[in-house]
């Protein structure tokens, strides 16, 4: 299967708690799941192999319901070509550019 992008974002429903610490948790999954990623204002990316990408959404969900969440609206996002696509080639030549 070829090399993908997914990007999601995690809303969870945290009455009276502290929203931020909750996404805290499901972006710890992705980094414990050693895929590449990139942590972004509105949202993470990932990239790699389809299957383990929406695996590594679906366990982020379950994680914030285990951090208090009473519900999460998920956001995803896909980014799928026959022959592959990776961060960089879609946004590399956008780094490190002088302000």
């Amino acid at each position: 299967m070829p090399v993908i992008n997914v990007g999601f974002q995690v809303l969870p429903q945290v009455p009276g708690g502290d929203t931020y610490a909750v996404v805290d948790r499901a972006i710890e999954v992705v980094q414990k799941s050693g895929v590449k990623y990139e942590v972004g204002p509105m949202e993470t990316t990932m990239e790699g192999d389809m299957d383990e990408l929406l695996e590594i959404v679906k366990q982020a969900i379950q994680e914030c319901i285990g951090a208090g969440a009473k519900s999460v609206m998920t956001f995803v996002k896909i980014d799928y070509v026959p022959e592959g696509v990776t961060m960089e080639e879609k946004v590399g030549k956008y780094r490190n550019v002088p302000v």
